[in-house]
């Protein structure tokens, strides 16, 4: 059996509250969302983020409706709330992973399901009424911290494509599609076939480039509005004063 699979159920029955408690933490810190919070300290409580602008919860519309310093403070506190809830759910999976020789794989298992829950929370946040963001610093937040070469190989592809449209909708919905595939080269192509690791496992790679697919996807759907656009040519591009 794969090593990965098998610490992961030979301890389940010890340890499911660890996978519980790491999906309900990460869920409520996700549900706690910068955009709002920082646009009614910024409007003295006037005005709602979520109905400015595109009506969306996250750093762009921030930027856009509300300025430069509210959009820092809210893309450095999106990504500081995933980079907590995944090195909680890290930390509580260290139950689980024990001294085995997939210890670190067995952590990284605990970081994806905390990430993916975080971005549940962010997009469909409990202290909201469910009506969030798009998840796209949250999900970059989880690449840097489970892998930093799939982070510089997402961010590249974003950059490359902003540099070129200046449409920032465009660069995300992109990265998140390559976020699987760049997630299988870094961990099968490159740690597997190329450096001739043994580590990770089979079982990693599979639920660490499936876990990349998920999110990816999610963000995808969750730019859904903005894919009409981009088809239209409509799509708002940034400014230099912006």
């Amino acid at each position: 059996m794969d090593p990965v699979i098998q610490v992961i159920t030979s301890t389940f029955g010890i340890y499911w509250w660890v996978w519980l408690l790491t999906a309900v933490t990460a869920y409520l810190i996700g549900s706690v969302n910068p955009a709002v919070i920082v646009t009614k300290i910024f409007t003295s409580g006037k005005q709602d983020i979520r109905n400015m602008g595109s009506g969306n919860a996250g750093f762009t519309n921030v930027l856009r409706s509300v300025g430069k310093v509210p959009a820092i403070i809210t893309i450095v506190c999106d990504a500081l709330k995933c980079v907590i809830a995944v090195l909680f759910g890290g930390m509580l999976f260290g139950l689980v992973a024990g001294n085995s020789e997939v210890q670190l794989q067995v952590i990284n298992v605990g970081k994806y399901l905390a990430g993916i829950f975080c971005i549940i929370g962010h997009s469909f946040p409990l202290f909201f009424h469910f009506k969030g963001g798009k998840g796209v610093v949250s999900s970059a937040a989880l690449m840097l911290t489970e892998d930093w070469r799939v982070f510089l190989m997402v961010l590249g592809t974003f950059l490359i494509l902003f540099l070129l449209t200046k449409i920032i909708s465009l660069g995300s919905i992109i990265g998140a599609v390559m976020y699987g595939p760049y997630t299988f080269v870094a961990t099968f192509l490159l740690d597997r076939i190329i450096y001739g690791n043994q580590l990770p496992s089979v079982a990693y790679v599979v639920i660490s480039t499936s876990a990349a697919v998920i999110i990816g996807a999610f963000v995808v759907i969750k730019h859904k509005g903005n894919i009409r656009r981009l088809i239209r040519g409509e799509e708002k591009k940034i400014k230099a004063k912006e």
